[in-house]
């Protein structure tokens, strides 16, 4: 038994001491990493984790680069086809006919006796009739000039209109009949001095948009010359008269009462514009204008 005892004892002993060094051994390691480089030493597997955990990052630009890609792909393509589709628009703005004053299409067939002439359409500067004649009509002046002279075809009619007129004991004088480009200038002008550009546009037509430049209008009076393309006009037997049978000759009142908004003047009973019998009975009877006769957009200054 005492031989066992002393046994046990000394596998005891040995074991604390294994224990004891172990302890030893391990508290002189610990005493020896003072050192930075030890310590990361002793992590290098860590870091190893950092750059492979840091590849997922890695990733995250290289998908965050494709929508990047994408949209400066889509945002390139963008303006490629904006100013594209502007430039395909241009000639055809570019077809639309020369412009005088700001707004205005040049008509392409001024010689047609149904033209439209207006603040929108106007006559080339420079047209000119090529069979201008004297009627043979009483005027309100004695000079022989240009003021007198109409289109042929008008002449006629203005000749039979006058003498319609007397047969029913109405005498009639011209005032003005046909003006070229530079006399509406210079008359327009004048205006715009006496009562400013806003005003003169409400009574007088900017050079090249007047009816006169046709041939085919002329301003009329009585034949004392009383009110001659005056306000004062309106309302007397000659209006009157020019009003109800004007039609008859091929004539209309061009720019009639209550349909400013439309032509885009006052109301003027002494100007007569020649269309043809057939279309001027038809506007008479609808009580219609040149502009809603065909149809057009209406002019509002």
């Amino acid at each position: 038994m005492k031989g066992k005892w002393k046994a046990n004892m000394h596998n005891k002993m040995t074991t604390k001491m294994k224990i004891s060094i172990a302890i030893l051994l391990a508290l002189t390691i610990v005493a020896g990493c003072g050192n930075k480089s030890d310590v990361v030493s002793t992590i290098s597997p860590l870091p190893t984790t950092a750059v492979s955990a840091t590849s997922t990052p890695t990733a995250s630009p290289s998908v965050a680069a494709t929508p990047t890609t994408s949209a400066t792909a889509s945002s390139a393509a963008t303006p490629t086809s904006k100013p594209s589709s502007s430039p395909a628009t241009s000639p055809a703005a570019s077809n639309t006919p020369p412009t005088k004053n700001g707004a205005i299409q040049v008509i392409a067939k001024p010689e047609s006796i149904t033209v439209l002439v207006n603040k929108q359409n106007a006559l080339p500067s420079s047209y000119e009739p090529t069979d201008l004649v004297y009627p043979n009509i009483a005027f309100t002046f004695t000079e022989k000039n240009d003021k007198r002279k109409m289109r042929q075809v008008a002449a006629t009619a203005i000749e039979k209109l006058f003498a319609g007129a007397a047969k029913d004991g109405i005498q009639l004088a011209g005032v003005s009949a046909y003006r070229s480009y530079a006399t509406q200038k210079a008359l327009f002008e004048s205006y715009v001095k006496k009562d400013g550009e806003e005003k003169a546009k409400t009574y007088s037509a900017v050079p090249g948009t007047s009816e006169h430049e046709t041939g085919l209008a002329i301003d009329v009076s009585g034949s004392n010359g009383k009110c001659a393309a005056a306000d004062c006009f309106g309302g007397t037997k000659e209006a009157v008269w020019l009003e109800k049978h004007a039609n008859e000759y091929g004539f209309i009142i061009r720019y009639p009462q209550g349909k400013a908004a439309i032509t885009g003047y006052q109301y003027e009973p002494w100007h007569l514009r020649y269309v043809g019998a057939d279309i001027a009975k038809e506007i008479q009877s609808k009580n219609l204008t040149m502009e809603e006769y065909y149809n057009t957009v209406p002019v509002s200054k």
